[in-house]
Order: C-alpha cells, then structure tokens, then sequence
C-alpha cells in the first residue's frame, strides 16, 4: 500500500524549510557584503534610495494582489510612524558600520538586539523574564562588551554608531511583537518608503555620478537581493516551527567572516570571536526559553541588513 501524498510531502517539509532559511540567510550576508563594497564607491544616502526603489519594485506586485486595504487601515498609526524612524535609523547605522568595520563585527553587534529586547520586554511589554533568562541577558552584554574591547577604541564613531543601529534593530523587534495584526509586507512596505524618503533627502549630499547602467544595476541588485532574502526568511517560518529554522540565522556570522574574509581580507578579532560566542550563546538559550515558555513570538522575528 503506498503512502498518502500528505505523508510524502511531511520529510520534504521538515528538510525545506530549514533549507529556505539557509538560503535566505545566505542572501542576506551576500546584501551585506555588496553594501560594503557599494559603499567604497557611492554615497551612504545615494546606495540607499536606489536599493529601496529597487526593492518597492520587487514588492510592489505583491501588494497589488493584498490589496489598499491592509495598507491604509493600519493598527495604532503612532507605533507604525516611530517603527519607520527607527528602522530608517538602523539602516543608516548598518550601513556606515559596514563601511567603516569588519562585516563580522557588525554582525556581532546587531545579533545581540534580540537580546536587547529580552531585556527591555518587561518594562515596555509587561513580560515576565525569571532569572534564567535574565543571566543569559547578562552573559549576552558581558559578550557585547567583550566585542568592543574595553578601551577608547569603543568611543570610536564607528562602534557607537554600532550601539545607536542595534538598540533601533531592537525597537524594530520590539515593535513588531506590538503590531501582531499588521502583515508582514505592510510593515516592509512602510520600511521601504522610510528609507527611500530618507534617502532622497540625504542622497545630494554625497551623490557619486554613475558611469554606466551596469553601476546602477548594482545599486539596485543590493535592493533586490535584500527583499528576496526577506520572502524567503517569511517562507521559511511559515512551513517549519520556529524552533526549527529561526536559530539558523545565526549562520549570518559565520558567512561575515567567510565574506569578511575571502572580498575584503578581514581576520576576526580574538575578542569578536569570544563576544560573538557569548552573544550566540545567550540569543539560543533565550530562544528556547521563550519557546518553551510557549511565548506567542520568537526572539529573533526580524533579520539585520
């Protein structure tokens, strides 16, 4: 007797999310990589308006199929209009760190947000943390302080700006545990236009003359590569359990020191490793907790680019 199509269909699941997610984690350190490079090249404010127009593009016929109304009855206005401030912000922040720091160390940094809003989810969100978790939130800032390496080195420009990009990646989260009922391309919509505005402003300021359509094809693949990295993240957490692919993303920091590395011949600090180790460490334990927990949301919802 042979199996049902549900059943043959089960392994493929289990195997394709995981499998998505790898992928779409893999697209995400290639859009890292790219900006860092773009941003040898053209202005932070000019890189930014064409990846966002490029990335509406990709979008665009998506929420054509939604629809205007899941864009223009939005929950709580307010909380959408600061969420769009801060996500501007980090982007900012992401990409001047990229431009002025190894892609592992930037990594490290914005992968110890979610255990910024461990920390802050009791006092803005009214969740309860036991002190489990808030040990693994201490080792989390013991590790972030360890990457920065306790000096005047950390007072750099580059490495406070670091801080300021992360504590906005984690309003992001934050925010988004707040804005439940909103979908996830509304969100990404009003993302985009943030950036895209604050990118016109900023863009004559240091707009860098493009000498050919190919330059401009690489500004506008960084949009490209970063919104399907996104869908393919969205797909994955939509056919597997959390528990299964969000840990995952955690790949982002292998594949910084492999890029970092390999384009632009960057070896990892001893104290970044140990940091990102900590920070790693903590992110999964606070994970699982939470999960086991059986808290409606995962800690890391959002991925930095």
């Amino acid at each position: 007797m042979s199996a049902s199509p549900s059943r043959r269909s089960a392994p493929a699941k289990v195997f394709a999310g995981p499998a998505i997610m790898l992928f779409g984690m893999l697209l995400f350190s290639l859009n890292d990589a790219m900006g860092k490079w773009l941003m040898g090249s053209y202005g932070l404010g000019q890189v930014i308006l064409i990846r966002s127009i490029a990335a509406l593009i990709i979008l665009a016929p998506f929420l054509w199929i939604s629809g205007r109304k899941p864009i223009l009855e939005v929950e709580r206005p307010g909380l959408q209009a600061a969420r769009v401030v801060f996500s501007t912000l980090e982007l900012f922040c992401f990409y001047y760190a990229v431009m002025s720091l190894p892609l592992a160390d930037v990594m490290t940094y914005w992968l110890a947000a979610p255990i910024y809003v461990a920390a802050a989810a009791p006092f803005l969100l009214g969740e309860k943390v036991g002190w489990r978790r808030w040990t693994a939130i201490g080792i989390g800032f013991v590790g972030v302080i360890v990457t920065l390496e306790p000096s005047s080195a950390m007072f750099t420009l580059p490495a406070l700006i670091s801080v300021v990009g992360t504590a906005a990646f984690a309003f992001m989260l934050l925010s988004g545990r707040s804005l439940r009922a909103t979908p996830d391309k509304t969100l990404v919509l009003f993302q985009m236009l943030g950036t895209a505005i604050a990118g016109l402003v900023s863009a004559p300021f240091d707009w860098v003359p493009l000498a050919s359509a190919t330059e401009l094809l690489a500004l506008g693949l960084l949009g490209i590569v970063a919104m399907s990295a996104h869908m393919l993240v969205n797909r994955a957490l939509k056919i597997s359990d959390a528990a299964s692919v969000a840990p995952l993303q955690y790949t982002l920091l292998v594949w910084a020191i492999v890029f970092g590395w390999w384009f632009f011949g960057e070896v990892p600090r001893t104290s970044m490793v140990i940091g990102a180790t900590l920070i790693v460490g903590s992110g999964l334990f606070i994970f699982f907790r939470e999960k086991q927990l059986k808290t409606r949301d995962t800690v890391l919802p959002a991925i930095p680019e």
